[in-house]
């Protein structure tokens, strides 16, 4: 059965993929039968209207999922194809209450056209009351326009069959969020990521930078159990008893919350193990500081330093240090990470940014046990950020051996050495200078 899925306009290359993890997630299988990112309006194929509900429940970038009734590029196509695909259908809501409504996209209609539209649809012979407020079935004419042009290049019919989960933003937003941080994810975004994770209850997830804990709660809404650690214990601790658990508490989610915290991604005091079902993270571009890691630069054991007869390292105050850290082999490290403590077929989302130019253009990570599922994109300026997503392959499914990967560790000390994005990104991405241009040619005439 075909089905039009409305989309929200923005975010246009996570749409798609947000569709297909939800049909993954539950099981069922999804054609898509026509998708354009500059159209908000999606035709696809589906077993059944349950199998419609369960993909749009969890949706945050559509609004609604129909019935496609019909379709064509003018009034007259589209009149012939409802009568084709439904007429079989219509005495099924001969005596419903129904309404009718049109979405009109890049146009505008006044109500004496919108009056006029609908009319031309009471060949259906519907004699059920109508009633504009919760209708038992509601009916939409969709017209899709080129921009300044009145009359549409597409149209569509469907009756409605369920909205989307997008209403639950204005619960999530930051601005009522208790604990917040200058770093904290967009709640839009986080519950976007948590379902190309395929986050559910029953599952357990982690988050390795967890900052205020802006992923594990949007994992804790769709109902997976969730966890997170982070370098910077300042972030675990909060501030003036306020921290992670306060935003669990808020939104009523502390049974999904498991505990956070303060660790290094590379000295993780977790047992290696594959028993997660999902990793989702958006780990620090290096912009505000430097990346690091726990270490010493030059590699060697520090002696014990003791305050007032006690190890300085046991106190709660101890800040232990660190050591610069490349970006591309802090990527590695979470892609081998991934592999060792995801179970198969779990999956890893992590965001990355990259410059919009060739010269800056960081390759994504690639592991044999990790298959990309997803490359989607959030474009700003002179940058943009990706966010990746990975599925573990089982172990019999993995190409070749694995050898021991060696990180990937840039000659410099400096961050801009170890990072070129960061550099990039404080020269504003200028072009860098040509050596042609310093060369200067004599008149031997």
């Amino acid at each position: 059965m075909d089905y039009l899925v409305r989309f929200v306009q923005m975010h246009e290359s996570f749409r798609k993929a947000e569709i297909e993890a939800m049909a993954d997630l539950y099981g069922i299988h999804l054609e898509i039968l026509h998708y354009n990112q500059y159209s908000p309006h999606c035709i696809i194929r589906l077993p059944d209207e349950d199998a419609a509900r369960m993909i749009i429940g969890r949706s945050i970038l559509s609004k609604a999922i129909y019935e496609l009734w019909g379709s064509g590029p003018t009034y007259t196509e589209l009149h012939q194809d409802v009568k084709h695909r439904t007429s079989h259908q219509w005495h099924l809501y001969k005596l419903s209450s129904f309404k009718f409504e049109i979405q009109a996209y890049q146009a505008k209609r006044s109500l004496a056209e919108q009056d006029a539209l609908i009319q031309s649809f009471r060949y259906t012979g519907f004699e059920g009351p109508i009633q504009l407020k919760d209708p038992d079935q509601t009916f939409t004419i969709f017209e899709e326009c080129e921009w300044g042009l009145k009359e549409p290049t597409k149209v569509h019919l469907g009756r409605l069959i369920s909205s989307s989960s997008r209403p639950i933003l204005d619960t999530y937003t930051l601005k009522k969020r208790k604990y917040l941080s200058t770093t904290s994810m967009d709640s839009e975004l986080a519950l976007i990521t948590a379902n190309l994770t395929l986050a559910a209850p029953g599952k357990l997830f982690y988050d390795p930078f967890v900052g205020t804990g802006s992923f594990p709660i949007a994992c804790a809404h769709f109902g997976a159990v969730s966890m997170g650690s982070d370098i910077d214990g300042r972030a675990i601790r909060g501030k003036n008893g306020v921290n992670i658990l306060t935003n669990f508490e808020q939104y009523r989610l502390v049974d999904k919350y498991l505990d956070s915290f303060i660790a290094d991604l590379t000295h993780t005091p977790l047992r290696t193990a594959r028993f997660l079902d999902g990793i989702i993270c958006d780990p620090p571009y290096g912009v505000r500081e430097g990346l690091k890691v726990l270490g010493s630069k030059d590699g060697g054991k520090k002696e014990i330093r003791l305050i007032d007869g006690k190890a300085a390292h046991l106190q709660s105050h101890y800040i232990p240090p660190k050591k610069p850290y490349s970006f591309e082999a802090m990527l590695g490290d979470i892609l081998d990470f991934a592999a060792n403590y995801l179970v198969d077929g779990a999956r890893l989302s992590l965001w990355m940014p990259t410059a919009n130019d060739e010269e800056v253009e960081l390759e994504i990570p690639m592991h044999p046990c990790l298959e990309v599922v997803s490359i989607c994109v959030q474009a700003f300026n002179k940058w943009s950020r990706r966010l990746l997503t990975y599925r573990r392959l089982r172990d019999e499914d993995v190409k070749g051996a694995l050898p021991a990967r060696q990180a990937k560790r840039e000659e410099g000390s400096t961050a801009n050495d170890l990072n070129s994005f960061r550099k990039r990104y404080f020269e504003g991405f200028r072009e860098p200078p040509s050596p042609m241009k310093d060369v200067r040619t004599t008149d031997l005439g």
